[in-house]
């Protein structure tokens, strides 16, 4: 006997397509109501991102430098959306496998959440509360791909009939079905993804601290040029504009309250500091320039901010250690709230230079994207081996004894900021009317100061730039030099002498292990 052909559902889509569709929605419900659970115990335990902090741990060192090259800031989005997009395609298949053998296809889609809780629970701090939002996830995907599944089997039903007699005449399948439960669970998902950023953003707002004076402030920062030639950099970096690279996929929420500094190790006196008690030593204000090792030449991962903290001598001090008596290979391993561990050669830490755990940035409370409620700043070395953020652990060790996170990536042990300097405007390629303009920017040369800036047009000879005010040797300095542009494409280059003497060095170098280095050389057309 003739069969009619399998009746398409929801406007032309097959029965598969519906399972996979229902697979998807179910992954993306379970995924919001995990959100939701871990913005209220610890946001990195969300499965998408404790998935994603993996990807990030097992990634090898070169590729991550070209991520960070090619993708900036937004590398990090990059990769949770890729995690994101490969789950909905496993879902997807789960929905498929469900269609036919409802049990197998969960058994999938559980799977799939026991890797991410697994991720979680073995981060540095995982715990088996930890598990919870997984557990959720789980619960939740399982459920919504019953409810969708069901729905996908009554929508592929011709109204008016019996599921088990086939289809003689020609009514429309009740698509209404799977079209509502389709709708209410991309509500329910938006829903518990809202409410679950919500929490996280509450969570992350800071309660209205208070900080503490310097014993010695700082005199309030000079005019800087950005005022007089629009286009170069602000001689402080807002903090909302200074640069952020960590390995974080979430900004760890801190509650002061309950947070604690411990310094250990090879110390005579292990001591443990809360918030209260770091805020109530003699605090300092310094001008330092953080740079990232990721920084290419000409990059924007560098930032100028005056830093509020207690000198990381005085802690050292309190603990005991005498700092002319240091072992030649001995560290300064910090950790942070997360575990993330970074590695400070010793005789860097405690050479005199302006160390410090800082509590403070421009005058406001650490941002918790930079460190609340305390970071190590050390002037003159490039933030992965100096500049531990949400830090909670300072213990004295050896190389020997502890290696860091980015030590067993094989990245330099001494990182030294290279001597650099950036053009800020023009912008590279950018096309400008002939006539007088500004080439300006910045430059930098921790622990020495800037000497001197230099500009060479059309490869033409070096000439003396103007510089901004000097506000300190680990400060950045604006420099500028007029420029009358003639029609036509041109080649601009900077270098910077320190005042030591040193220019900077035209050889090129990649930033693994230790930093970039070279001339920065950009082109414009004025026309």
């Amino acid at each position: 006997m003739h069969r009619p052909p399998a009746r398409p559902d929801l406007s032309g889509r097959s029965p598969a397509t519906l399972a996979a569709l229902g697979g998807v929605l179910a992954a993306l419900v379970g995924s919001a109501a995990g959100q939701l659970v871990a913005a209220v115990t610890d946001p990195a335990s969300a499965p998408v991102l404790a998935v994603g902090s993996t990807v990030i741990d097992l990634t090898p060192t070169p590729v991550k430098e070209w991520a960070v090259s090619h993708f900036g800031t937004h590398d990090k989005t990059i990769l949770v959306g890729s995690v994101l997009v490969g789950t909905l395609v496993l879902a997807a298949i789960a929905g498929l496998i469900a269609r036919r053998r409802f049990v197998r296809g969960a058994a999938l889609l559980v799977l799939l959440v026991a890797m991410a809780g697994a991720a979680a629970v073995r981060r540095p701090t995982g715990s088996a509360a930890d598990l919870v939002p997984a557990v959720v996830t789980a619960i939740v995907g399982v459920v919504a791909l019953w409810l969708l599944r069901r729905a996908a089997d009554r929508a592929g039903r011709p109204t008016g009939t019996d599921a088990t007699e086939p289809a003689q005449s020609a009514p429309a399948p009740n698509r209404r079905v799977f079209l509502v439960g389709a709708g209410v669970t991309v509500v329910l998902a938006a829903g518990l993804a809202g409410a679950g950023r919500a929490i996280s953003v509450a969570r992350s707002r800071l309660s209205d601290i208070v900080l503490p004076r310097a014993a010695k402030p700082l005199p309030p920062l000079p005019a800087g040029l950005e005022r007089q030639y629009p286009g170069i950099s602000a001689l402080a970096t807002p903090n909302r504009e200074f640069y952020r690279v960590d390995t974080n996929l979430t900004v760890p929420v801190v509650d002061q309250g309950g947070w604690s500094l411990v310094v250990d190790g090879d110390v005579a006196r292990r001591i443990e500091l809360s918030y209260d008690d770091l805020l109530g030593m003699p605090l300092v204000e310094h001008g330092i320039t953080l740079t990232c090792v990721s920084n290419e030449v000409g990059g924007q991962y560098v930032g100028a901010a005056r830093w509020l903290g207690v000198p990381l001598a005085a802690l050292m001090d309190r603990a005991g250690v005498d700092t002319g008596n240091l072992p030649s290979r001995g560290q300064l391993l910090s950790t942070a709230v997360d575990g993330f561990t970074i590695s400070t050669p010793l005789d860097v830490a405690l050479d005199g230079r302006d160390t410090m755990i800082a509590v403070g940035m421009n005058g406001a409370a650490l941002p918790r994207e930079h460190g609340f409620p305390a970071r190590l700043v050390t002037p003159g070395v490039y933030g992965f081996v100096g500049a531990t953020k949400w830090l909670t652990r300072l213990t004295l060790t050896s190389y020997g004894e502890h290696r860091a996170y980015w030590t067993r990536r094989g990245w330099a042990t001494q990182a030294p900021i290279k001597i650099s300097s950036r053009i800020d405007t023009p912008s590279p390629l950018s096309r400008i009317k002939p006539g007088d303009h500004v080439i300006g920017g910045v430059a930098w040369a921790q622990e020495h100061g800037i000497a001197r800036v230099e500009v060479s047009i059309d490869g033409g000879a070096w000439r003396t730039a103007r510089l901004g005010p000097d506000v300190g040797i680990d400060y950045w300095r604006q420099w500028y030099l007029p420029w009358h542009a003639a029609p036509g494409q041109h080649e601009l280059a900077v270098r910077a002498t320190s005042a030591d003497g040193v220019v900077q060095t035209p050889v090129r170098a990649t930033p693994f292990p230790a930093g970039s280095s070279g001339i920065q050389k950009i082109v414009v057309t004025a026309a």
